[in-house]
């Protein structure tokens, strides 16, 4: 308990530094109200539904595909986003936001169904495959989108898309993300059944649990949050990877207990790689998937290497 309440007493802290820190001095500006309410919070919470998202997105996933090694954005989830974005860009221009996010999340979930149809087919003594094989897949989906942006001169544009940061989040443009922290919510009631499904098709069936229908239900969750959020504020690495694991190192693997956890760390990181691109390159910004890239593979290389110890 006294765990619990200083990771929510740290998050308060960062949410509050988060609206504090930019360019005008909410102190001194007589229109500080409308700034706070027009970009700062918008941008907090955000930040918040962004990383606490793809974190729980990761934990599932790497409970479906049973490796701790995998995320969204290295699995071809993201590259599936991505490749959604382009086709709307490409046949159907004039789409409204909404129908690019629903695009989107079809072809996440397509190609989330292709990798967990190529994992089944992995030999289970060898781990470090499917990791290696996601970034492959996803390195080959992303190098499609890439080439056919090329040919319709549109690299340009989907940097733009692809390229993790909150400086154009505003009141009005960040909406969509709330069907993201609705859906991440509804997660947490299923945390049970992903959970079985991690031990296996088979003692999965033999307790009773219906395996495709829970498999379904979470690519379609890791698909939605996913495409959501890189339609909102672009693509976002190693979240998925990072903090599950390290809440596994600290508080165990009953997902159901964790996943509170896994959301306050992961919205926490975030937080933290938000501010820090704020105020590195002052009154500039460094975009939170590039901060965020160098301690996720900080983080990462720890995993790799440091003992583990856990409190369960």
């Amino acid at each position: 308990m006294a765990r619990y309440f200083w990771a929510l007493f740290s998050f308060g802290s960062l949410c509050l530094l988060s609206l504090m820190v930019g360019v005008i001095d909410l102190t001194a500006d007589v229109k500080a109200w409308q700034v706070l309410v027009t970009s700062r919070l918008p941008r907090t919470i955000a930040v918040v539904i962004t990383g606490a998202g793809l974190a729980i997105c990761g934990a599932i996933m790497q409970m479906l595909v049973r490796n701790r090694f995998v995320e969204p954005m290295t699995a071809g989830t993201g590259q599936g986003t991505a490749l959604g974005i382009l086709l709307v860009t490409l046949f159907v221009p004039q789409a409204s936001l909404f129908v690019k996010m629903a695009l989107a999340s079809v072809t996440a979930l397509c190609t989330s169904i292709g990798f967990l149809a190529i994992v089944r087919r992995l030999p289970p003594t060898q781990p470090l495959l499917v990791p290696l094989v996601g970034i492959i897949y996803g390195g080959i989906i992303g190098a499609g989108v890439t080439f056919v942006a090329y040919q319709a001169d549109l690299l340009q544009y989907l940097d733009v898309w692809m390229n993790g940061e909150f400086s154009g989040v505003l009141q009005g443009r960040y909406e969509l993300l709330w069907i993201a922290a609705v859906v991440t919510t509804i997660s947490y009631f299923a945390a049970d059944q992903f959970a079985i499904v991690c031990m296996g098709r088979v003692a999965s069936v033999n307790l009773g649990l219906n395996y495709e229908r829970v498999v379904l239900i979470g690519l379609v969750v890791v698909s939605v949050v996913t495409s959501l959020t890189v339609v909102t504020v672009g693509m976002i690495p190693f979240i998925g990877l990072v903090v599950p694991n390290i809440v596994s190192r600290l508080y165990g693997d009953n997902l159901r207990a964790t996943l509170p956890y896994i959301a306050i760390i992961g919205a926490s990181f975030v937080l933290i790689s938000d501010i820090l691109g704020r105020v590195l390159h002052y009154p500039y910004e460094i975009p939170v998937g590039t901060v965020f890239g160098i301690i996720g593979t900080l983080v990462f290389l720890w995993l790799l290497y440091a003992p583990r110890r856990h409190g369960a």
